[in-house]
């Protein structure tokens, strides 16, 4: 088998989450980090086995000549480092949040479609394993073959305090968008993985924290094509009953003509059909990592479609679907009035 041979740019809180999985992945070879800050990249790299370092990524590019390269920096640096990339014909796995604005994300897509070189947006949420098997489900017709509603309720309760976000990622304090750009892209792409393309979005958004810039609280109705509605109600300031609240990130429900599918936020999945008395479905997701294995499972499948060539789920161009129903979000808060027919406008976009 064909070893894929990558380097990252990154040495962050997230990108621990990345570097084990990179070391359990099978067809690759992690061979460099970069971080303007060496010692962090030195760290990293020791701690997972790495071995180079470099502070410049250009110079890692052309020393390394990596195959792909796995991008776990901030927003704002993506875009240009992206193009540095596809420039040398390096595949990309960028994380998301993808770009500071719109305009910067359809650049992005643009730059690595125009060097016809792959590009697939870091995207886990949809590949954590109970929303996989939830998918499952939904396609098997366990719940009926017309879907009705998605819901989601999410407390992650680390954003109460004065000094909230400071110890894992303080550049959350300042961001002027925050929990949609942040957290609620996650479960845009997830709501449009169980239930199709989202046309319409409602939302009313606050901060619940005035030491934090941005919006904190959020309650956020979906219009799908398919004429299922989708609810994301969510804060960072309250906090939930779970165990472990970053496990699963909330409890959801997915209501069909058959029947409904409840994920609790241990993991559990249960399975009420219509007339029936709702029972456990058994199935094993992971404790490692992070949220279910979700990074693992991302990269995972970002090496199998570069060595098969087959396109990535959340590809550029797909992702950007995401990135057009999160600027309706905002468009609506903004407004206090429904955003609709999304579909028509990035169509509309992607024709120029």
């Amino acid at each position: 088998m064909k070893k894929l041979k990558g380097v990252a740019v990154g040495a962050g809180y997230f990108s621990q989450f990345h570097y084990e999985a990179w070391s359990r992945l099978e067809g690759v070879e992690l061979s460099a980090i970069c971080d303007v800050n060496r010692q962090a990249a030195q760290s990293a790299a020791d701690q997972h086995g790495v071995p180079s370092v470099y502070v410049d990524f250009t110079e890692m590019l052309e020393a390394e000549k990596p195959d792909f390269v796995d991008l776990i920096t901030r927003p704002d640096s993506h875009l240009e480092l992206t193009k540095a990339a596809v420039e040398r014909g390096v595949a990309v796995i960028c994380q998301k949040p993808l770009a500071p604005t719109m305009d910067e994300c359809r650049e992005l897509v643009a730059a690595a479609q125009n060097a016809g070189v792959p590009l697939m947006v870091h995207e886990n949420f949809r590949f954590q394993p109970w929303y996989r098997e939830i998918r499952k489900l939904i396609d098997e017709g366990v719940i009926g073959d017309r879907l009705h509603a998605i819901s989601t309720q999410t407390r992650t309760g680390d954003g109460w305090q004065e000094d909230a976000y400071m110890a894992r990622q303080p550049y959350f304090r300042t961001m002027p968008k925050f929990l949609i750009f942040e957290t609620g892209v996650h479960f845009i792409d997830t709501f449009r993985f169980l239930g199709g393309e989202i046309d319409g979005v409602y939302a009313s958004l606050r901060t619940l924290n005035q030491a934090i810039a941005g919006e904190d609280s959020g309650t956020v109705v979906f219009e799908f094509q398919s004429g299922a509605q989708g609810l994301w109600d969510a804060n960072r300031y309250n906090e939930s009953n779970a165990k472990n609240p970053r496990y699963t990130f909330g409890q959801t429900l997915v209501e069909g003509s058959g029947g409904s599918i409840r994920l609790l936020t241990d993991g559990r999945l249960l399975i009420q059909r219509l007339g029936q008395s709702e029972q456990p479905h058994h199935y094993n997701p992971s404790a490692a990592n992070f949220a279910g294995d979700c990074v693992f499972a991302t990269q995972q499948h970002f090496i199998a479609c570069l060595l098969n060539d087959q396109p990535f789920e959340t590809s550029g161009s797909e992702y950007l679907k995401t990135l057009q129903v999160q600027e309706a979000v905002y468009q609506s808060a903004q407004a206090r009035t429904p955003v609709r027919n999304l579909l028509a406008q990035e169509s509309s976009h992607a024709d120029h």
